[in-house]
């Protein structure tokens, strides 16, 4: 069988796995360096049948895929930091009503418009705590071109299994670079679909835990039976309620499907991490300048080692506790920011490690050089 290799950009990539994954509903609104995921799903859904819309802002768009969503669709956005921030409101929305959807958010330099062309990871804290309220959410980061077709796969899984919003967190390096691809055969890929109920039904409660794992199943809007969404706290039935009970009955529930699944939805790779006396945290492109610089640092006779993030929210902190078993003295967080994953790898460590940050924030990518003199610079002080 021959093989399919093609040399594919990021953001093509990610339309590539999103119809491999059985999307069929894009709405977005064209912005800087996500805008080629809009145009390519344009181009690429009405062959399959599926629908592009171009709506007239991000949130409206965010409305759309939650919508489409509800009826059935796989459905996805993609934008950037300044449309990200529009999204806020009914992201919260999809927390809550527990509708399936995937946004791409493509990093860029901020903040307001910021640097459009230019690269950043300043959006991390973001995804998790954009939308207000406590709320479950799911953030994963792609390294490659070849990467972000697979996370894109899996954002549609993890959203359709759980019942969440998955943000697919890139940064305009990753999504612009172009790199030579193999992509599986359709028929290797594993693709996870909503628990769905038969419309038969003669009494159908939206939100009832009818498997006692957390994650109602969904019956499609239009389908069958008539049934009530609202951004409001609410019972099984899907109808308002304001008792303490019922509210704090809902909010464990949502935060616990993740929380109990974290083996199933936390990614990490770990390099030279057990012999290693300093561990560079890393992900998206940066972690590409700390694989090279870890690389020649070892050549070298430095004993360091990476550990590269691919689930960002909910925090690997058992990947953090687990370095405790090693050598490892010294923690490098290395971000394109001022430093939004650090506090949190601090959190982690308990005190066990002394703890640096690499923050580069002036829309260039952080280099292996700059990494190789901080490791330099920390083992002089260790």
């Amino acid at each position: 069988m021959s093989k399919k290799i093609i040399l594919m950009q990021g953001n093509e990539a990610c339309v590539e796995g999103a119809l491999a994954a059985g999307m069929r509903f894009f709405a977005g609104y064209p912005i800087t360096p996500s805008t080629e995921i809009a145009e390519i799903s344009a181009e690429k859904l009405p062959k399959l049948g599926g629908k592009f819309i171009q709506m007239e802002d991000e949130i409206a768009s965010m409305g759309a895929i939650i919508g489409a969503s509800l009826t059935g669709f796989k459905s996805m956005t993609a934008t950037s930091g300044p449309g990200f921030s529009l999204k806020q409101e009914n992201i919260g929305f999809a927390c809550l009503a527990e509708i399936p959807c995937v946004v791409v958010n493509v990093q860029r330099g901020g903040p307001s418009t910021g640097l459009p062309t230019l690269p950043a990871q300043g959006d991390v804290m973001q995804t998790r705590w954009g939308t207000h309220g406590d709320h479950p959410i799911i953030v994963i980061s792609p390294s490659s071109v070849r990467e972000v077709y697979d996370m894109t796969i899996r954002a549609f899984n993890l959203s359709e299994k759980y019942r969440v919003p998955c943000i697919l967190l890139m940064d305009e390096v990753v999504a612009h670079m172009r790199e030579k691809v193999e992509l599986p055969e359709q028929s290797s890929i594993d693709i996870i679909n909503r628990k769905y109920l038969n419309p038969s039904m003669s009494v159908y409660k939206p939100y009832m835990d009818y498997d006692g794992d957390g994650i109602p199943p969904m019956m499609n809007f239009g389908d069958g039976l008539p049934y009530h969404v609202t951004g409001l706290i609410h019972d099984i039935s899907g109808f308002p309620s304001t008792n303490a009970d019922v509210s704090k009955d809902l909010l464990n529930r949502l935060m616990s499907k993740i929380y109990n699944n974290l083996d199933d939805i936390l990614e990490y790779e770990n390099i030279y991490t057990e012999d290693a006396e300093t561990v560079i945290v890393s992900f998206g492109s940066t972690a590409r300048s700390v694989h090279r610089a870890v690389y020649l640092l070892r050549q070298e006779g430095f004993k360091v080692g990476m550990l590269r993030l691919k689930t960002i929210w909910p925090f690997a902190h058992k990947a953090i506790k687990k370095l405790k078993q090693t050598p490892v003295r010294n923690l490098l967080v290395a971000e394109m920011n001022f430093g939004q994953l650090l506090e949190t790898v601090k959190a982690s460590a308990e005190g066990a490690f002394r703890t640096y940050g690499l923050n580069k924030y002036n829309g260039e990518l952080i280099t292996p050089q700059e990494v190789i003199n901080k490791v330099r610079e920390v083992a002089k002080h260790a």
